[in-house]
């Protein structure tokens, strides 16, 4: 393990890469990540869906290419990956675990550590949480090859050596951001919910500059 995060950005802003960061979720953290002073990269296959996050360097590659995540990780403190893929309800499932073993390799040759990786409610001992409507419905019959990557991708994390924290949001919603963020890791009394994608960003930015959930998969919602 390496010195602290708090520690290491005590006197300077942290600089980061966002990985995904055209997706909603992502459009946050990195809006969110500049206005707190950050450096912030971002690895993007399409630079014409990237124009206007403004603010971050912009690095054109393929997450699934270990040589174009060495040249975006190179001189990152660390890595926030939110990859996301859409949902698939019969053609198996691999970008998540394939560019998350990728991310690992590379992020051990440029000797970064600090990585921050957005799963979902229904991941590892969340599933089954979701409430009857995700349970029941959306999970099965849209989602269930998404999560059989996404539990792989959460594997790899864990078998790496790095100073990971998984993080699972609840349902997302796109209201205004500022509430209250309840993290779980005891889920039994836990059956359901829904979290800002604006507050799931403020919770995974809060990390770069915490070693509090290191080694955890805190599921959060409000």
């Amino acid at each position: 393990m390496t010195t602290s995060v708090t520690e290491t950005h005590r006197a300077a802003a942290p600089k980061i890469l966002v990985l995904g960061a055209t997706g909603p979720t992502s459009r946050h953290i990195v809006s969110q990540a500049v206005n707190r002073g950050y450096d912030v990269t971002v690895l993007v296959r399409s630079p014409e869906k990237a124009t206007d996050l403004k603010g971050a360097k912009l690095v054109v590659g393929d997450a699934r290419d270990e040589k174009a995540l060495r040249q975006a990780i190179k001189g990152r403190d660390a890595v926030i990956t939110a990859l996301g893929t859409p949902a698939s309800p019969f053609r198996e499932v691999t970008l998540l675990s394939t560019a998350t073993r990728a991310l690992a390799n590379a992020m051990k040759a440029e000797q970064v550590s600090r990585l921050i990786a957005i799963t979902g409610m229904g991941a590892g001992n969340s599933a089954g949480h979701g409430g009857f409507l995700f349970d029941k419905l959306i999970f099965p019959l849209l989602l269930r090859k998404v999560y059989a990557d996404k539990n792989r991708q959460e594997d790899v994390i864990k078998r790496s050596d790095l100073d990971w924290t998984i993080v699972r949001p609840s349902i997302l919603n796109n209201k205004p951001g500022g509430n209250a963020i309840r993290t779980l890791t005891d889920l039994n009394s836990f059956h359901g919910g829904s979290i800002s994608r604006a507050d799931v960003a403020t919770f995974l930015l809060d990390q770069v500059t915490s070693d509090a959930w290191f080694g955890q998969s805190p599921l959060i919602t409000s």
